[in-house]
């Protein structure tokens, strides 16, 4: 109706128009109305030009065709570089014949030829039936990732038997994984990959490549002589490689800390898998969902002749003999993770961080709405009586505790200093409204800090948070993120998490030193005001993933940090991984700054099964010397000579199979400490090791000794806690 009346009101106008004289043409009248029928009867469509230039006018069928969203320039140019890309991987493929004897990559040259030149036959095939000429254009985002160098070619070309298979597999794992990420960079592309053909074919190109990846990387790791690359998988059955160390004592997790029924706490699948498909472990390691109460075996800490072990269940309280053989005490049922303990005196202090955590300790968990029965924070115990441990202080922190490190006890023994680092989610405002300072809904503020608590030995149930310092603020501008924002450092560099958390941090009281391993850097403070610490040096890792822990050497002279890429939920140990990814860096400390002299990984390459990255270690003691124990998830445990910054060794080692060959089960081990002659290591799920040091080329009968004799060079003579470093001295007992 409205067009009619708009129509009807242009004809009067036209027509008073002509009766004034103004109007003397039928041509013009005739045109007029033509106009107004045909504005009447569809509105203008209008595709604009570059600024400067006039609009056009276009009808329906030519919009249809502009908005045709059925391909983009992107899966373009992502074909015709993945055309190119198969190319490289059949040059490759096709030199094998005349260079290998392995039947295995001969068959697998085989399979590349054959499936890529079909792959590539889909690809020409699609861009032809869409009229798509080959063009020289580059996309934008479009990278060929994973392509060999001409060099790399070259030597490939010149190798032969062993070496060649070494260099082919390693070589075509990384033109797969540049395949893969490739197909991730095109769907980051709005619209891109929304033809259903296309999407199926980068999809299956997705798996096809994962499973060939873990095939290779199969054959590569047989390739390995260290007896650790190809162990037998196994709960309790699995296969193991020792080198200078003896294991002494193996226990299995008490009673109450395992799921009769889940020992390995496999994760429930959503749904049902067609076993004739072929999957990644990857893809068999998603879809899950996860039992409430976890038994994971987290951190330790000593005292006297006793060890207390930390769960996302609670603790166990083990009795340490002179034989090394542990003898557990009692078992304190607390769940809600993260587990970590630290001792002072009759005091053990536990971090807390999930949020199923309760004030009671309950079973039950705390359901997801704001509640005053939800714990995180810190949670302190009374050990006095080792029987009968009661929980007799709680602070409640905005992201809970991850981990905590005690950084001082006052003369007189009056109160403790804690610093704790929280990395979970932020709290309800309705839960803890003081997370969010005066600015309703924003969770900044909860952001960019480490809490400092005061605990009041006498009184543990005052404790609480007495500051809150923004460690990584921008001196100049006074910005609460002024360091590492996130993001990968360019070309073939891992993504690094933003830095807005410390992970841990370990103190070094005697020399005012704390070194925090922070997210996206390492950081090196200044502590002799422990309310107020303040940053000295900031270092950034381009192969570093999550900066995980700091160790310092005895003498405080030098950091290593490590790197937790994946958060120990990920392989990082395979063949093809670069060295320096889930690995440690070692700093020499001059004149307040960290100096990079070297990285260390553990040298033997595992399955893709095995969660291998840097996790917790310890120093060991010997005198004149710079030795360091650590952990590796299922990767195991090194001992490490770091006395050469630039060129630390492996001089000892222990390594059982993986949990499982079908899927990656989250295991291995978490911490790995040295105390009084012994050396400790919490397995998550299979329960604990105890080991002694063997004399070797690398160690003698007298430095063990003198590691043995070691002791506190301030404090109480037989104390270790985990994110507290005391210098040692080799002083008899």
């Amino acid at each position: 109706m409205q067009l009619i009346q708009d129509l009807a009101i242009k004809i009067i106008y036209t027509l008073f128009f002509l009766e004034k004289g103004l109007m003397k043409k039928n041509v013009i009248f005739t045109a007029l109305l033509f106009s107004f029928v045909l504005d009447a009867g569809e509105p203008n469509i209008i595709q604009p030009s570059a600024p400067g230039n006039d609009s056009n006018r276009i009808d329906a069928s030519k919009a249809i065709q502009i908005a045709d969203t059925s391909f983009t320039q992107d899966d373009v140019v992502f074909l015709e570089q993945m055309i190119v890309h198969h190319q490289q991987a059949l040059t490759m493929s096709s030199m094998a014949p005349e260079r290998t004897n392995s039947q295995d990559i001969l068959d697998l040259a085989g399979r590349i030829e054959v499936s890529q030149d079909d792959e590539i036959s889909f690809m020409r095939e699609w861009l032809i039936e869409r009229d798509i000429q080959s063009s020289s254009h580059h996309g934008h985002h479009m990278k060929m990732k994973g392509m060999a160098t001409p060099a790399e070619l070259e030597r490939l070309a010149s190798s032969q038997g062993v070496d060649f298979d070494r260099m082919f597999l390693t070589l075509m794992i990384l033109h797969h994984e540049g395949a893969i990420d490739m197909v991730a960079t095109l769907k980051d592309q709005p619209g891109s990959a929304y033809d259903p053909i296309l999407y199926d074919f980068v999809s299956d190109l997705v798996n096809d490549q994962g499973v060939e990846i873990e095939r290779m990387n199969g054959f590569l790791t047989g390739l390995s002589t260290d007896p650790r690359a190809s162990l037998q998988s196994g709960l309790y059955t699995a296969e193991s490689a020792i080198s200078n160390l003896d294991l002494i004592a193996s226990l299995k997790k008490p009673a109450g800390f395992f799921d009769p029924d889940n020992i390995l706490e496999e994760d429930i699948s959503n749904e049902e898998d067609d076993e004739d498909e072929v999957k990644t472990v990857e893809e068999r390691s998603r879809n899950s969902r996860s039992p409430m109460l976890s038994f994971s075996n987290t951190d330790m800490a000593f005292r006297d002749n006793i060890m207390v072990a930390g769960s996302y269940h609670g603790f166990n309280i083990y009795e340490l003999s002179t034989s090394g053989n542990p003898e557990l005490i009692t078992s304190v049922i607390c769940p809600g993770g993260q587990g970590d303990v630290s001792i002072v005196g009759d005091l053990l202090i536990m971090s807390v961080e999930q949020t199923r955590g309760r004030v009671d300790c309950g079973l039950q968990g705390a359901g997801s709405e704001p509640t005053p029965e939800r714990f995180r924070g810190i949670r302190i115990f009374d050990i006095s009586d080792l029987t009968k441990p009661q929980q007799v202080g709680l602070v409640q922190t905005c992201r809970g505790s991850h981990t905590h490190s005690v950084v001082s006890v006052d003369t007189n023994d009056e109160k403790i200093i804690v610093y704790n680092s929280g990395t979970s989610s932020i709290r309800d405002q309705e839960e803890m409204d003081s997370c969010y300072e005066a600015i309703p809904g924003d969770t900044r503020t909860a952001l960019f800090r480490i809490d400092v608590i005061e605990i009041p030995v006498k009184n543990p149930a005052a404790s609480r948070i007495v500051k809150s310092p923004t460690v990584f603020a921008d001196p100049e501008t006074g910005a609460l993120g002024g360091l590492w924002t996130g993001g990968d450092h360019g070309d073939d560099t891992q993504d690094t998490s933003r830095t807005e958390e410390c992970h841990d941090i370990t103190v070094f009281p005697s020399a005012n030193l704390a070194a925090g391993a922070c997210s996206g850097n390492g950081i090196l403070f200044d502590i002799s005001d422990p309310y107020n610490p303040k940053r000295l040096d900031v270092v950034t890792d381009t192969g570093f993933a999550y900066w995980h822990s700091a160790t310092f050497n005895n003498d405080g002279t030098k950091v290593i940090f490590t790197d937790e890429w994946g958060g120990g939920g990920r392989p990082r140990c395979r063949a093809w991984d670069p060295l320096t990814w889930g690995a440690d860096a070692i700093y020499d400390i001059v004149d307040g700054k960290l100096i990079f002299q070297s990285h260390y990984k553990m040298p033997a390459p595992q399955k893709e099964t095995e969660n291998c990255v840097a996790h917790n270690g310890s120093i060991v003691p010997v005198q004149g010397r710079d030795i360091f124990v650590q952990a590796w998830y299922q990767g195991g445990v090194s001992l490490i000579d770091f006395t050469d910054s630039k060129n630390p060794i492996e001089i000892g080692y222990f390594d059982r199979g993986p949990i499982s060959d079908e899927k990656l089960l989250t295991g291995g081990y978490w911490s790995v400490y040295y105390y009084e002659g012994f050396i400790y290591a919490t397995e998550i799920v299979r329960g604990l090791d105890v080991f002694k040091l063997l004399p070797s080329e690398y160690l003698s009968i007298d430095e063990i000794k003198s590691a043995q004799e070691a002791v506190p060079a301030i404090g109480p003579k037989r104390l270790f806690n985990p994110q507290q470093q005391i210098p040692m001295t080799w002083s008899t007992r």
